[in-house]
């Protein structure tokens, strides 16, 4: 029988996915899904595609097993099977010792935390698994950082493998460790529930009301199961699972500080993030754990170290506060405010959290356009910190002369850098008259004292958009000498009479056209995929015809794609970069070739 196992993504957000299992066309079973054990209920094949069973000899042989057809090419008859020795599996804390006897290799992986640390054959270039096992997850859990790791370890070295963490999901922490990155779960903690007289619910364990008719049997542990599955796999979809995962995660200190390392983890990786996302896609700020997203933390970075403000715009900085609505020139707050201020000579940027500072001319990207907050207007000390930190680099990286504050925070004089500050608020209501008129003044005198000069519309446009260009292509020179032309919102930019790029508010960035190439490939910074020399391009891009990539590919980003060092196209990547070495199926839909 055919060992590969036919998948394709379904739904990705991070290192979450929803793989379709079989036939590509019409996958038989997607995941999240259930592995059966010895033991357990007969389960429809839809909810738990998997059996598995190990050998009571040591060291163990596990065996795992599909119900469904998965096995290509056919995808005919229930398979595949695969067989493997689990070898001598160490606790964690034991981690310089080597077992001895290796565990084996092939579709099926088994890997302990111990095995991570010593076998040379994981590292193989050619070991492709199907399956792979973190066998000792459980005693993992007991050191969070240590799990985390793990996980984003093997997710990264094997991208197109699933992951099953034995004895370790239930309801109550299946949106969390979907989130990290499993595939694959069992009814271990169920089956315990069960004997113990609890219910497993997304809960966590408790004792069923039988005043209600619940108890604590494995159909009541099914039902909870099958619950906890379907919604996960619906926010997947949908890409809103961080929610979950926020509710989840406060559940126990343990899975509060996985969430936290893995937060942590991720920010520090490249090729993970997201950029650009379709305007229904949100980020859901329910807590204090938003601001330790990798979005928001990648959003501090890129202001911290590389954000410019547009060119001859950084001599006076206006210092606003954000809005429910977002865009925020959307709202009728910010309508007021830019009535006010009667110019648009002078810097606005919005002082809001998790993300610190959004200036103007990137309020309508991701994240800073899609991210929803519940407004108390109490700040805590991280937030306020986050402001001082991302405040004191704008300033220090640009040559502002004076600010004018109508942003209502109280911060230490320092923040500012000893640039004359005018206070607009004066512990007022921002949208209250006076207020507005002290801002309106305050504006007006810092350009009569220190100068400004105010720009046209299309001038207006073009900094807007190659600040967008500087975020999302790594570079502006493909723009010099565009022009702007059309009506709003979709404005279109030309290029000695021909179209180069057209403004998508669906997208928040640059639709590229197919004359754009030729300009990007000398004046921007995208990440750039190498097709295999004579491979006629035809469809979308999978791993079969990549040679390699250069740069860090972003989920949703344009990425420049070329062929014997020549640029040849342009192609929008479905899959971030960490996958790209690995998973089935598409990485990246092609939209432009020459």
């Amino acid at each position: 029988m055919d060992a590969g196992l036919g998948r394709t993504v379904l739904a990705r957000d991070r290192f979450a996915r929803s793989w379709g299992l079989g036939d590509r066309r019409s996958p038989a079973a997607t995941t999240p899904a259930l592995v059966l054990t010895e033991g357990d209920p007969d389960l429809d094949p839809v909810l738990a595609p998997f059996t598995s069973s190990s050998s009571r000899r040591l060291p163990s042989v596990l065996t795992v097993a599909a119900r469904l057809p998965f096995a290509p090419p056919s995808f005919e008859g229930e398979g595949p099977a695969w067989e493997v020795s689990v070898g001598h599996v160490l606790p964690p804390e034991m981690e310089e010792a080597n077992a001895g006897e290796v565990a084996g290799t092939g579709p099926l992986l088994p890997v302990s935390w111990q095995r991570m640390r010593h076998d040379e054959a994981l590292m193989d270039v050619d070991l492709d698994p199907a399956l792979v096992v973190l066998t000792d997850a459980v005693a993992l859990a007991s050191r969070p950082a240590r799990l985390v790791e793990a996980i984003t370890t093997l997710k990264q070295r094997f991208p197109g493998a699933l992951l099953w963490t034995p004895g370790l999901g239930g309801p109550d922490n299946l949106a969390l460790l979907v989130w990290l990155g499993v595939d694959l779960f069992d009814l271990a903690r169920s089956t315990r529930a069960s004997a113990a007289g609890a219910l497993l619910d997304r809960g966590g364990p408790r004792l069923p009301d039988q005043a209600l008719g619940e108890d604590a049997s494995m159909d009541a542990q099914v039902v909870a199961w099958t619950h906890a599955l379907a919604e996960v796999r619906q926010h997947l979809m949908m890409g809103s699972l961080r929610t979950v995962v926020d509710r989840q995660a406060m559940v126990a200190p343990s899975t509060v500080a996985q969430l936290r390392h893995h937060d942590a983890f991720v920010s520090e990786l490249s090729g993970v993030r997201s950029v650009v996302v379709d305007e229904e896609k949100r980020l859901l700020c329910m807590s204090e754990a938003t601001l330790n997203d990798p979005s928001v933390v990648a959003w501090e970075r890129f202001m911290r170290t590389s954000y410019r403000a547009p060119e001859g715009l950084d001599r006076i900085l206006v210092l606003l506060p954000c809005s429910a609505r977002k865009p925020y020139r959307s709202s009728p707050s910010h309508r007021r405010f830019i009535e006010a201020i009667g110019t648009n000579a002078v810097h606005e940027v919005m002082v809001t959290s998790p993300l610190g500072l959004v200036p103007r001319d990137l309020e309508q990207v991701w994240p800073a356009a899609n991210y929803d907050l519940a407004v108390t207007g109490r700040w805590s000390g991280d937030e306020v910190a986050r402001v001082e930190r991302m405040l004191r680099d704008l300033i220090a990286s640009h040559g502002y002369v004076a600010i004018v504050d109508h942003a209502g925070l109280d911060l230490p004089a320092d923040v500012y850098g000893n640039l004359p500050r005018v206070d607009t608020r004066c512990d007022e209501a921002a949208g209250a008259s006076t207020s507005l008129e002290r801002l309106g003044d305050g504006v007006r005198e810092a350009i009569r004292t220190h100068g400004a000069r105010r720009r046209s519309k299309d001038a207006m446009l073009m900094d807007e958009w190659k600040s967008v260009s500087r975020m999302h292509f790594g570079g502006d020179a493909w723009l010099n000498d565009v022009e702007v032309r059309g009506r709003p919102p979709r404005y279109r930019l030309m290029h000695g009479g021909e179209q180069v790029a057209q403004w998508s508010p669906e997208r928040a960035s640059l639709a590229l056209s197919k004359a754009s190439v030729p300009l990007l490939a000398d004046g921007a910074g995208l990440a750039r995929v190498h097709l295999v020399s004579g491979v006629v391009w035809k469809g979308d891009l999978h791993r079969g015809i990549v040679e390699r990539v250069e740069g860090e590919v972003l989920g949703g980003a344009d990425v420049l794609v070329l062929q014997d060092d020549r640029p040849v196209g342009l192609a929008r990547a479905l899959a971030p970069g960490w996958e790209w070495a690995g998973t089935p199926g598409r990485l990246a839909k092609a939209h432009q070739r020459l």
